[in-house]
């Protein structure tokens, strides 16, 4: 759980954020829930934040309810409140607020958009809150297909660029029209973090979260098994794994464009988008995954290393204490030098 940090001041010449309404988006949620229980184990599904989520933990009944209870609660105010999906979240209310005025921000927006700073210092801008122009110029739903002109795309990255957005504590700016945030790219693991951490603030022994296969687990699992076994899907054969980890306190995080993509003449235009060239990842990538002590660690080595390419991904990770890593391509498997510490045999 979060601990709670001072409230800044607010900016006189800013506006405040207005809470969004968690309601439908919480009743969706525990609408979708499903949980088992056997022999104090707890396996709950749900769908949110767009992908299949599931809990699976250790704890006495009574604790498994309560810790059921606010994980739903906790996980539906988090998307309510940062999903760029819905027009009164708060990430939604600072977009339109582009070159016009100061927001001010409550605590823990704040400390995600210095989560933010820090992801784009340690990837050198290969990964970037504010790409969402070029994100939605490269929509990878739209029917029939549509390529983006060099003078949109050209446009599209005058509106990128965290350096250009302007922050002070507890306010953010985005000084020019048409800029806007997007928290794809960290949200869903700082939420997977966030579910662990809570998971042991209420005294759950042993968790495993995953949120659309960005896992992160703590503690022993049920049954009395020494770790939890966590599957890397396979690319190349999707609904296969290619290899298993074994894990008892740490994350796991894949970044690929397999499924999320579309083909033009034999070409593979996935949903990541490579901001320096305003353009989808073009490389020989199917899927990266990368071991770390924290999901938001890993998912954001894993789609940084997707973006650089297999040689350069590689150093990217092993040059990070305590992770580890493997990047498939079109012609192998690549792995980082501590990746056989937790696969399994």
């Amino acid at each position: 759980m979060v601990l709670a940090a001072p409230i800044p001041a607010a900016s006189p010449d800013a506006i405040n954020l207005h809470p969004p309404d968690i309601r439908p988006v919480y009743q969706r949620i525990v609408t979708s829930a499903h949980e088992d229980v056997r022999d104090g184990g707890h396996s709950l599904r749900f769908e949110a934040m767009g992908t299949s989520c599931r809990a699976c933990f250790a704890a006495p009944r009574d604790i498994g309810r309560q810790y059921r209870d606010a994980l739903l609660q906790w996980v539906a105010t988090f998307e309510a409140r940062y999903s760029r999906f819905r027009e009164d979240s708060f990430i939604s209310q600072i977009n339109r607020e582009a070159g016009r005025r100061w927001v001010n921000l409550d605590p823990e927006t704040d400390r995600l958009m210095a989560l933010c700073q820090e992801l784009v210092f340690l990837t050198r801008g290969i990964l970037d809150p504010t790409s969402l122009p070029l994100i939605a110029l490269w929509n990878w739903k739209n029917s029939p297909t549509t390529f983006p002109t060099p003078e949109q795309i050209a446009a599209a990255r005058e509106r990128v660029g965290w350096r250009k957005l302007q922050r002070r504590p507890g306010a953010i700016f985005l000084p020019s029209s048409g800029m806007s945030l997007d928290l794809g790219g960290m949200g869903k693991e700082y939420a997977v973090d966030q579910a662990v951490l809570l998971a042991g603030s209420m005294g759950v022994t042993g968790v495993l979260v995953d949120f659309g296969a960005d896992v992160r687990v703590s503690g022993p699992p049920p049954a009395g098994r020494p770790s939890w076994h966590i599957g890397l899907e396979d690319p190349r054969k999707p609904g296969s794994t290619w290899k298993g980890l074994a894990l008892r306190d740490g994350a796991v995080a894949t970044s690929g464009d397999y499924f999320r993509k579309f083909e033009v003449n034999g070409r593979r235009y996935g949903h990541i988008i490579d901001p320096r060239t305003g353009e989808p990842v073009h490389n020989t990538c199917l899927a990266v995954s990368v071991v770390a002590p924290s999901c938001t660690q890993a998912g954001m080595l894993s789609t940084a290393a997707f973006v650089l390419g297999a040689d350069a991904g590689l150093k990217l990770i092993e040059a990070q204490p305590a992770t580890a890593g493997a990047i498939v391509t079109e012609s192998g498997i690549h792995l980082s030098r501590r990746f056989h510490e937790y696969a399994l045999v």
